[in-house]
């Protein structure tokens, strides 16, 4: 299992927007194949900041699938538009 991680630094006052596409988009990304669950958790201090964390079967599902998919085109589209600064993503692998 793989678990990809992105704060997700929304424009401020856009978050209600924000939310609303998230809700359209997961769907995108529950149905990819290797796709094992999704969390989005906002911050409490810093109000705009999202933490996406979503588990895979591997790295490839991610990158290879989901990323080279229509519905990822969907995503883009539904959700990039409200980064500043567009998120780093990283990938972590259980260590023990």
């Amino acid at each position: 299992m793989i678990l990809e991680h992105a704060i997700l630094p929304v424009r401020s006052g856009s978050e209600p927007e924000f939310e609303a596409a998230f809700t359209q988009a997961r769907p995108l990304i529950s149905g990819q194949p290797g796709f094992r669950s999704l969390s989005l958790s906002r911050s409490i201090e810093s109000p705009n900041l999202y933490l996406l964390l979503v588990e895979w079967d591997s790295v490839e599902a991610h990158t290879d699938g989901f990323r080279t998919s229509s519905g990822y085109e969907s995503w883009k589209a539904l959700l990039h538009h409200f980064y500043d600064p567009f998120p780093v993503v990283e990938h972590f692998a259980e260590a023990m």
